[in-house]
């Protein structure tokens, strides 16, 4: 069972960071693309700047720290992914209470976001190290 825990967390820390890879990069190469997904434009090179730094900049470090530590302890990166997706889903939340219902594209990725920050909870609890003293 620890076995199928393990490489099911690989395999969710690997398409959690193609997709941030995907996003990161359609904002360094476009960022009105990425925009254009919430029908938001772009009107002035610091709007394109930011959109870079934020989807794209702090996308490609969001990996970089991912995949570092996948190689130190794999159980780390699914609890990183855990908060990660929960305070995206969470971000959502705050919205419809602050400013009303989300369109399609935002409940959309409300449950994405909550699924794959549950998804990796239970990951983590899977794959994490158990230290515990048996009770004699």
């Amino acid at each position: 069972m620890k076995k199928i825990f393990s490489y099911a967390g690989y395999g969710f820390v690997c398409i959690s960071a193609l997709s941030l890879a995907w996003v990161s990069a359609m904002a360094w190469y476009s960022p009105q693309a990425v925009m254009d997904l919430v029908q938001v434009t772009l009107k002035n090179t610091d709007a394109l700047s930011s959109i870079r730094g934020v989807y794209g900049g702090v996308g490609f470090s969001v990996i970089a720290i991912l995949l570092y530590m996948t190689r130190q302890q794999l159980s780390h990166a699914l609890l990183f992914l855990s908060l990660f997706w929960l305070l995206y889903a969470l971000s959502r939340l705050v919205t419809i209470w602050a400013d009303g219902a989300l369109g399609a594209f935002g409940s959309n990725w409300l449950i994405i976001e909550t699924t794959f920050g549950i998804f990796a909870l239970v990951l983590y609890l899977g794959n994490r190290k158990r230290s515990y003293t048996p009770v004699s």
